[in-house]
């Protein structure tokens, strides 16, 4: 399994009524595969997987396992803030047909760095699935520091690491555990560019869900040092990467799925709909990418 390139943190579509929409998330899905997306991370954060039962959970995965079919690989995020649970949930995983596991830090309760280390040794031992770390201080509240991610890296169920931290030294400290064995991928859209131009090997995107093809250029140039193709795709996208900072994320990204007809631009509480005043701003970048892609 190779995790590269371009790929794609999955929205869940729900119906107007909150249901899951499973045949707007199979169009999403298709469209991804289509745009050149190389992976896919269904249930993770960007997914909504905190609102998510159990009996979803299952459906939403095996619906994306089906659907795929073996074209790209299946990453599903399992992280919680409990190791027993999240070895429960990445087992399930593996058991609903998961290439990966996108495991999370445990957020809220703040674990040392030795806590952090022997949480993910457990779960790379007994969950039985290809482990991608995951760090996002600003969700979890807690930072997963190169030396331990470097300790953790030598484990042989533990493939990588996607790291969301905006800053250009600690993207430096990961890359230098890049091995044939160990990937290293951006989780931060706006910085992306410059973390491929530095030797990560992919990014774990949200806007890429809008516009797939675009960013699979995106990472194609950046992969082959085509600096300049780079700064023009990149200047494309900011204004879109921006728009969908200005509320939590998935709140912008779902109202903008639903300008392209995939699912509700509702989320589920305690998310809310798209503020109405940001919503002409989003509409008008992905209209102005629309007529650039023509």
């Amino acid at each position: 399994m190779n995790l590269s390139g371009s790929i794609c943190a999955l929205a869940t579509p729900f119906d107007s009524d909150g249901t899951l929409d499973l045949d707007a998330f199979r169009r999403l899905i298709e469209r991804q595969i289509q745009g050149g997306t190389q992976a896919v991370v269904v249930a993770g954060s960007t997914g909504e997987a905190h609102a998510l039962t159990a009996a979803e959970f299952d459906q939403l995965v095996a619906s994306c396992v089906s659907h795929v079919a073996g074209r790209v690989p299946v990453i599903v995020g399992t992280g919680g803030a409990n190791t027993a649970k999240t070895i429960a949930v990445t087992q399930r995983a593996r058991q609903l047909g998961a290439d990966a596991a996108l495991v999370v830090t445990p957020y809220y309760v703040r674990p040392t760095q030795e806590g952090l280390r022997a949480h993910y040794l457990a779960v790379a031992e007994s969950a039985g699935l290809r482990i991608v770390l995951y760090n996002v201080p600003g969700r979890t509240g807690c930072d997963l520091s190169p030396d331990t991610t470097a300790r953790l890296a030598a484990h042989p169920n533990i493939v990588g690491i996607k790291e969301a931290v905006a800053d250009a030294q600690r993207m430096a400290d990961l890359l230098v555990l890049r091995n044939p064995s160990f990937c290293v991928l951006s989780g931060d859209d706006p910085t992306a560019a410059r973390s491929l131009l530095a030797g990560a090997d992919g990014v774990i995107s949200v806007a890429n869900n809008l516009v797939p093809a675009l960013f699979r250029a995106l990472c194609d140039a950046a992969r082959a040092g085509r600096r300049d193709a780079v700064a023009m795709l990149d200047a494309q996208l900011q204004p879109l990467f921006d728009a969908l900072g200005v509320e939590s994320n998935p709140i912008p990204l779902k109202w903008g799925l639903s300008l392209q007809g995939i699912g509700s631009a509702r989320p589920r509480l305690p998310l809310t709909e798209l503020t109405p005043g940001h919503r002409s701003r989003l509409h008008d970048v992905l209209m102005n990418l629309q007529d650039a892609a023509a």
